[in-house]
């Protein structure tokens, strides 16, 4: 079967990979904090793996709240959040502006929780494109994302309906969401972000629990271990696919996915840019890629 033939077949498309609903061998319940880096940089082998192995598995966004003590903290903490930000940025190119902690510190972490729990009510998909849009205007922009304005500005960015998040926003159900998240954190007894815990349909076995970031073929290796088999990864989609379904992408995540180089990725991103396919948009470090269309 070709590349195209398999993304023709709709039972194969992008959004069953990585969204599928159908039942799976296995779990992977995605510990992450919105306003945490090494998540941010975690993003393009989730990626990957989704695409490549989405069949296999679902994932389960897990918020731990383990960020929500910064409201409280002295000036230095902050400066050290804008290292910290700042080091992650420059060794995994996925940009961050540390400078955020600096000009305008983020004085309610929860908020940002609660709001993606809320877009969640609307359905998995949108609280996922509203994670990552949440992730963008924080990292790339440094918009505060304590401000209701600017969680406004996501939901309507990435299609909610706005008066229902709104209203969920201020709801009991969003709360109870974020607070079962902190639960199954402690649950779990995972104290650092990003944490991937593999399950699979043995609910007496153990889960296998994976903090930090790895080489992607750790994860596939672990999948093989889960899955006791070595399945075929499913065929990488045309990049133009790739791009209409994620919408807003760094050159960092294209090389991951495509295992090329970042020069090789930012060529053929830019053979694409110049079919006005996308647009550039230069970030402190590296940069993202915007879908404009056909």
């Amino acid at each position: 079967m070709s590349v195209q033939d398999f993304y023709s077949d709709p039972s194969y498309s992008l959004s069953q990979l990585c969204q599928g609903s159908n039942k799976k061998p296995l779990e992977i319940y995605f510990f992450i904090d919105p306003l945490c880096p090494e998540c941010w940089a975690l993003e393009p082998i989730v990626k990957k793996l989704q695409i490549e192995y989405g069949q296999f598995f679902t994932l389960k966004h897990v918020l731990s709240g383990r960020l929500a003590t910064l409201n409280v903290s002295p000036k230095q903490k902050f400066e050290n959040m804008a290292r910290v930000w700042e080091r992650a940025a420059s060794r995994s190119g996925m940009s961050c502006d540390g400078n955020l902690w600096l000009e305008s510190p983020i004085s309610s972490p929860y908020s940002a929780s609660i709001a993606i729990k809320a877009a969640g009510l609307q359905g998995k998909r949108q609280g996922i494109r509203f994670l990552r849009k949440v992730q963008e205007v924080v990292f790339l922009e440094k918009q505060n994302i304590s401000d209701v304005s600017v969680l406004m500005q996501c939901a309507q960015e990435v299609g909610l309906d706005t008066n229902e998040f709104y209203k969920d926003l201020h709801s009991e159900s969003a709360t109870k969401a974020f607070q079962c998240d902190v639960k199954i954190t402690a649950e779990m007894d995972v104290q650092e972000m990003p944490t991937l815990v593999f399950f699979n349909e043995n609910v007496e076995e153990e889960g296998i629990k994976i903090t930090g970031c790895y080489p992607y073929e750790m994860y596939v290796q672990i999948l093989h271990e889960m899955l006791a088999d070595r399945p075929e990864p499913s065929p990488l989609p045309p990049l133009n696919m790739f791009l209409r379904y994620f919408k807003f992408v760094a050159t960092k995540e294209v090389a991951v996915v495509y295992n090329v180089s970042t020069k090789e990725a930012e060529r053929e991103l830019k053979k694409l840019q110049l079919q006005q396919k996308v647009e550039q948009v230069p970030v402190k470090y590296g940069t993202f890629w915007r879908y404009i269309g056909e």
